[in-house]
């Protein structure tokens, strides 16, 4: 589990596709530095890598680590997108007794998002991102959200877009800062949200059968 603050900002040093028989690119493998979240990892620990939780296969000792992006992962996320040199936010699961600074994060995608308009404040970016409708439900204003793995606040919900503010901190030590319009962004809805849901509708139809 992850709280959505991000420790570092990482690089992608290199990136080795997996293809079938036909030469399509099915997986990948991806070698990130990160200096601080390898400083006490282990093979087989979980680290999130722009949102996505992925587990750690090789620590060469030198602040990188590597890790395998599965088909499924490919198809939900944006990290198919990732080249050597591409900036990555990164954050190791929390510890137990850890400080608990954002909002429950499993690093599961449930979407990608575009980033639709950025307006500059004062002092903080109004940010508009756009997400597939049936996604849009589980968002709330003034509830949270994950992006790119950092946990934010929403300020405003539409019907296929939510806002953010982005605050000095998250301008300066997340890949936020530098996104453009039309870049595509890893998308984690509230669990809560989700599991809500689930059991109203459970409960709707216990009732509907009695």
């Amino acid at each position: 589990m992850f709280t959505g603050i991000v420790e570092e900002i990482g690089t992608v040093e290199a990136v080795e596709p997996g293809t079938d028989a036909n030469g399509v690119v099915t997986d990948a493998r991806l070698r990130v530095r990160g200096p601080l979240v390898t400083s006490d990892a282990r093979p087989g620990d979980s680290i999130a890598v722009s949102g996505v939780c992925l587990t750690v296969t090789d620590l060469p000792g030198d602040g990188t680590f590597t890790a395998d992006v599965m088909p499924e992962t490919l198809r939900r996320t944006a990290l198919g997108e990732l080249g050597t040199g591409g900036r990555v936010n990164l954050e190791r699961a929390l510890a137990v007794g850890g400080r608990y600074g954002g909002h429950v994060v499993q690093g599961h995608v449930d979407g990608v998002g575009t980033v639709l308009s950025r307006t500059p404040g004062p002092r903080w970016d109004e940010v508009e991102i756009g997400l597939d409708p049936a996604l849009a439900r589980y968002v709330a204003e003034k509830g949270s959200i994950t992006v790119s793995g950092v946990s934010l606040t929403v300020t405003r919900v539409g019907d296929d877009s939510f806002g953010v503010s982005l605050i000095p901190t998250t301008l300066a030590v997340t890949t936020l800062g530098s996104l453009a319009p039309g870049a595509r962004v890893n998308l984690e809805v509230d669990v809560l949200a989700k599991y809500t849901e689930r059991l109203l509708a459970t409960a709707g139809s216990a009732g509907t059968a009695r």
